[in-house]
């Protein structure tokens, strides 16, 4: 065999333990999120947020309109029901379809995540940044949203803020509110305030009549 022939077989060797390696680590990552706890979860997205792409559940694409192309920490279909999320970095990690109910996410940085089609109700937003989020689908039944960033979040008519427990003090700056929703949102009792980071007033973001 010549030594061109060799290099060849040696290539195509090399290419095939890629590839199974590759399949191995897509197994591990389905059984991770299948099978682990909330609490493991929520360590491996921590620190770096969408940027870990070696950790665990990882997969290639955009979670959403304003994701699209990126490599993005995801934990779709997981319930994360009573998780603790406090001052974690979670920017760019998707959470879409995901069950968050009665979860903490105070002081998170969760700018450009996705809550696409999620449910999170009774979550705590208080003080977290929500720039730039999908929450397109999503229910906020419950939610403490209390000082929390909302600026540019990517809104459908399907995203339900009905039931909201406190929006005090947010900022919801250059986000599309449908006609109804800004309505329900500027009627809310805890629609007042001045955001405690950008110092801008919760009812002037909202773009309230009064």
């Amino acid at each position: 065999m010549s030594s061109g022939d060799d290099d060849a077989s040696s290539s195509y060797r090399k290419r095939v333990a890629s590839s199974a390696s590759s399949a191995a680590a897509i197994v591990l990552s389905i059984f991770f999120l299948v099978f682990a706890p909330p609490s493991l979860i929520v360590r491996a997205i921590d620190d770096d947020g969408a940027s870990i792409a070696a950790n665990s559940k990882i997969t290639t694409g955009g979670a959403s309109t304003l994701q699209s192309g990126r490599t993005i920490a995801i934990t779709r279909g997981v319930n994360l029901d009573n998780s603790d999320f406090r001052n974690k970095n979670l920017r760019g990690v998707a959470f879409q379809q995901s069950i968050v109910r009665d979860s903490d996410f105070r002081n998170s940085n969760l700018v450009g995540a996705s809550f696409f089609d999620a449910t999170m109700d009774g979550s705590n937003f208080e003080g977290a940044d929500m720039s730039l989020c999908n929450v397109e689908m999503a229910q906020f039944n419950r939610a403490i949203l209390k000082n929390a960033i909302l600026r540019e979040m990517y809104v459908s008519g399907s995203t339900l803020f009905e039931g909201v427990k406190d929006i005090e003090g947010s900022d919801w700056s250059e986000t599309q509110l449908r006609k109804d929703q800004q309505k329900y949102l500027c009627g809310h009792p805890t629609a007042k305030g001045v955001n405690p980071t950008t110092g801008v007033d919760t009812r002037e973001s909202l773009m309230c009549l009064d």
